[in-house]
Protein backbone atom coordinates (compact mmCIF):
# COMPACT_ATOMS: atom_id res chain seq x y z
CA UNK A 1 0.00 0.00 0.00
CA UNK A 2 2.91 2.28 0.74
CA UNK A 3 4.45 1.94 -2.72
CA UNK A 4 1.08 2.44 -4.40
CA UNK A 5 0.54 5.65 -2.44
CA UNK A 6 4.00 6.91 -3.39
CA UNK A 7 3.36 6.13 -7.05
CA UNK A 8 -0.08 7.75 -7.02
CA UNK A 9 1.43 10.81 -5.31
CA UNK A 10 4.14 11.19 -7.94
CA UNK A 11 1.89 10.89 -11.01
CA UNK A 12 0.10 14.24 -10.41
CA UNK A 13 3.48 15.91 -9.83
CA UNK A 14 4.48 14.68 -13.28
CA UNK A 15 1.29 16.26 -14.61
CA UNK A 16 2.25 19.56 -13.03
CA UNK A 17 5.67 19.24 -14.65
CA UNK A 18 3.93 18.74 -17.98
CA UNK A 19 1.77 21.84 -17.43
CA UNK A 20 4.87 23.89 -16.68
CA UNK A 21 6.75 22.40 -19.66
CA UNK A 22 3.89 23.09 -22.07
CA UNK A 23 3.60 26.69 -20.86
CA UNK A 24 -0.05 26.61 -19.81
CA UNK A 25 0.63 27.26 -16.11
CA UNK A 26 -0.35 30.92 -16.40
CA UNK A 27 -3.81 30.16 -17.83
CA UNK A 28 -6.83 29.73 -15.60
CA UNK A 29 -7.12 26.07 -16.61
CA UNK A 30 -3.46 25.47 -15.85
CA UNK A 31 -3.71 27.09 -12.42
CA UNK A 32 -6.77 25.08 -11.39
CA UNK A 33 -5.32 21.84 -12.78
CA UNK A 34 -2.13 22.48 -10.81
CA UNK A 35 -4.06 23.13 -7.60
CA UNK A 36 -6.13 19.99 -8.05
CA UNK A 37 -3.04 17.88 -8.78
CA UNK A 38 -1.21 19.33 -5.78
CA UNK A 39 -4.18 18.45 -3.59
CA UNK A 40 -4.25 14.88 -4.89
CA UNK A 41 -0.50 14.51 -4.30
CA UNK A 42 -0.86 15.98 -0.83
CA UNK A 43 -3.52 13.44 0.11
CA UNK A 44 -1.42 10.50 -1.07
CA UNK A 45 1.78 11.77 0.55
CA UNK A 46 -0.11 12.36 3.80
CA UNK A 47 -1.15 8.71 3.60
CA UNK A 48 2.53 7.78 3.08
CA UNK A 49 3.51 9.85 6.12
CA UNK A 50 0.88 8.18 8.32
CA UNK A 51 1.89 4.73 7.09
CA UNK A 52 5.57 5.36 7.84
CA UNK A 53 4.72 6.80 11.24
CA UNK A 54 2.56 3.79 12.12
CA UNK A 55 5.37 1.42 11.12
CA UNK A 56 7.79 3.33 13.35
CA UNK A 57 10.04 4.43 10.49
CA UNK A 58 9.34 8.13 10.92
CA UNK A 59 9.06 10.22 14.06
CA UNK A 60 8.73 8.88 17.57
CA UNK A 61 7.67 5.33 18.19
CA UNK A 62 4.82 4.44 20.48
CA UNK A 63 7.22 2.94 23.05
CA UNK A 64 9.29 6.14 23.28
CA UNK A 65 6.25 8.33 23.80
CA UNK A 66 4.96 5.99 26.54
CA UNK A 67 8.27 6.18 28.45
CA UNK A 68 8.21 9.96 28.75
CA UNK A 69 6.70 11.22 32.01
CA UNK A 70 3.80 13.64 31.76
CA UNK A 71 4.68 17.30 31.94
CA UNK A 72 4.18 18.75 35.41
CA UNK A 73 3.01 22.27 36.03
CA UNK A 74 5.40 23.72 38.62
CA UNK A 75 4.38 27.34 38.59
Amino acid sequence: MLLISILLGLIPLGGIGWIVFSGTLTTVDGLFESLIMLSISGVFFLNVFWELRDRGLLGKTKAESAKQPPASDES
